[in-house]
């Protein structure tokens, strides 16, 4: 699954700060939580895919370090991320 450009913008524009927001930790892992749902349930029928298994296991660790980043900066915006259900992130 490549995410095309709009789809990009409009994630950005709801969890980022605008729709140029690239760079802000919840526009991050928002993108990253799509691309793992989208993964998790390419890995659900091809489970001996082993590069996908590696890419899942990455991008779940990248989004996992941003997430303690922004716990240790900001709990504040670490807790509305976290409370926003359809991303699917718990702790």
């Amino acid at each position: 699954m490549h995410l095309n450009s709009e789809e990009k913008v409009e994630i950005f524009e709801k969890y980022g700060k605008g729709k140029t927001d690239t760079g802000s930790p919840e526009a991050q892992i928002a993108l990253f939580s799509v691309r793992i749902a989208h993964l998790t349930q390419h890995m659900k029928s091809n489970h001996k895919d082993h590069s996908t298994e590696r890419a899942l296991k990455m991008l779940v660790g990248k989004r996992r370090r941003l997430l303690d980043y922004l716990m240790r900066k900001d709990i504040n915006r670490y807790r509305a991320i976290i409370a926003q259900k359809e991303l699917g992130i718990r702790k």
